[in-house]
């Protein structure tokens, strides 16, 4: 079973004055047959010694911005997680209820 796992960027928040993108709010989705699952985060960002004009930011550059700032093992935790909710769902190992009617 393939997990397709995507990141998205939900909003952004900058400085008006130059464009500077100080936190990025985020989603990452994971879908595998009839199952998904979710997360959402925010991150900060320092100030670059260039910028990137406002108007050219696209989602795919800033959700690289997210992934190098969270670090390529804390991207690996994140999906892990997700892949772990889609395992519960396929195969639970918990349930709750009463033997009876």
């Amino acid at each position: 079973m393939t997990t397709v796992f995507s990141w998205a960027i939900g909003n952004l928040e900058r400085e008006t004055g130059d464009g500077y993108v100080y936190t990025a709010h985020y989603s990452v989705s994971a879908k595998s047959a009839a199952y998904s699952a979710g997360a959402y985060g925010s991150i900060g960002f320092e100030r670059p010694d260039s910028l990137i004009p406002y108007s050219d930011l696209t989602e795919a550059i800033v959700v690289q911005w997210v992934k190098d700032a969270l670090t390529e093992e804390k991207v690996e935790q994140i999906e892990e997680a997700l892949q772990n909710q889609l395992d519960e769902q396929a195969a639970p190992t918990k349930a709750a209820g009463v033997p009876w009617s």
